[in-house]
């Protein structure tokens, strides 16, 4: 009891200390322009943060961006704030965690924790680094175990395990939103975190009462933030839904992470990099805004040593149906696979609108049988073929009987495209998939 007592009277002893010194920290801007506020006296990291008092009253927050010479760069939280010259600005520690805790299952919060779904303050007292814990990277186990997304074209041929991320590709209005919708209806997963980045007010509104209304909304947490709000909150919004899931996956939980989108994460990033005077390098991308989508996306996968996992499926928007696009490029290079949805798909009427000849699971060879990689390898020939050879056969210029392999793709066409029909609320479970694909296209 007397040794809890001292630890106690130490810890507190060490927390007025570290007041102390952040009170000899207490900064003062002395310049404001093009959303950067230039701070003297503030010698803190990037990513920490602070609070000013705006000349109507008003606290606002705002984080260490960067540094130019001497001074510290940071960047408000809040858009078109008022704040006179020699604004103090006084450290935040908060700023640098994330509130956690089952407090936050079935809640929607914004950037900064708070709520949004008016169902009153949430209670929590654990904590999460909003940046994340290092840990050893032989903590990551492998893909071992196949997850149940509960779409039958992702199941059975581009088959993924837990602790996997994927990059769902495609250009505006091909359905990407509807299919992750589809995949937290039928996912099998103990906690399913939502990250919706830079999306239209309206579209927030509308996939929380369309998306989040199934067996997993009790289990489901959600972090929106729309396209209106500043870059920094943005990013925020970003790393608080990775934390969350980091948290639960500590606690050996088998964790669902959606993160719409990457792209406007970069685009964030990209806004706040050019602030800073970044040089544009790849089609107006500065570095640090291709840099940030690996840091993000290699805090998800398995924890050998909890034995939880962080699933991961991130958006990334083709500007202008490119594929080229370095962050489709960027994201792709890192992720374990990458699922393609197709506007000609979409048009026709087909969804989900899953590209297969372009699109790739990277562990599906390591964790199917071998019944279903035939089926697999068997379906994709015929779907290949197809797509090599469309010019000719819409043109009228194939003649049957000249191609074995062409006239058997043509043959088994309305049957591929009938397998990736799925409608939107329907759900097909991982052991239904794989019969499926082998009683259709096994060997």
């Amino acid at each position: 009891m007397i040794a809890a007592q001292t630890r106690a009277a130490e810890k507190f002893v060490d927390s007025l200390s570290h007041l102390k010194a952040e009170a000899r920290q207490i900064g003062k801007v002395v310049a404001h322009d093009a959303g950067l506020l230039e701070v003297t006296g503030f010698d803190y990291p990037t990513g920490y943060g602070g609070r000013l008092t705006t000349a109507d009253g008003k606290t606002v927050m705002a984080e260490v961006a960067g540094f130019r010479g001497s001074r510290t760069m940071m960047v408000p939280l809040s858009e078109d704030v008022a704040l006179r010259n020699g604004t103090r600005v006084i450290p935040s520690t908060i700023s640098t965690q994330a509130l956690v805790g089952d407090a936050l299952l079935g809640r929607i919060i914004g950037p900064m924790g708070e709520a949004l779904d008016g169902k009153g303050p949430i209670l929590t007292s654990d904590h999460w680094p909003l940046a994340g814990r290092q840990n050893n990277v032989l903590r990551r186990g492998r893909v071992k175990e196949k997850i149940d997304l509960g779409v039958r074209a992702i199941n059975s041929l581009l088959t993924a395990g837990y602790g996997q991320r994927i990059a769902v590709v495609a250009g505006s209005g091909v359905g990407k939103s509807v299919l992750m919708g589809q995949i937290i209806a039928g996912v099998d997963a103990d906690i399913v975190v939502v990250g919706l980045i830079g999306e239209r007010g309206r579209e927030v509104s509308d996939f929380v009462e369309t998306k989040l209304n199934g067996l997993m909304a009790d289990k489901t947490v959600t972090v929106a933030v729309p396209a209106d709000h500043s870059p920094i909150l943005r990013l925020r919004a970003a790393y608080r839904a990775t934390a969350i899931a980091e948290y639960y996956r500590d606690r050996g939980k088998k964790v669902l992470l959606l993160i719409d989108s990457l792209t406007r994460i970069a685009h964030a990033q990209r806004e706040i990099g050019l602030a800073l005077g970044e040089p544009p390098t790849m089609k107006g991308y500065p570095p640090s805004a291709l840099s940030i989508i690996p840091k993000l996306v290699e805090r998800a996968g398995n924890d050998s040593q909890s034995g939880g996992s962080i699933t991961a499926l991130y958006t990334v928007l083709a500007d202008g149906d490119d594929l080229d696009d370095p962050v489709v490029d960027t994201a792709r290079s890192i992720v374990d696979g990458h699922i393609i949805l197709s506007r000609t798909m979409a048009e026709q009427g087909i969804f989900p609108a899953v590209d297969v000849a372009r699109s790739l699971s990277r562990v599906a060879a390591d964790i199917v049988d071998d019944d279903h990689h035939a089926a697999m390898i068997n379906f994709r020939r015929h779907w290949s073929t197809y797509e090599e050879n469309r010019d000719l056969i819409l043109m009228g210029a194939y003649r049957a009987g000249n191609d074995d392999a062409i006239d058997q793709a043509i043959a088994r066409r309305p049957d591929m495209l009938e397998f990736i029909r799925q409608p939107s609320q329907a759900y097909v479970s991982m052991p239904e998939s794989i019969a499926d694909l082998i009683a259709g296209f096994g060997q």
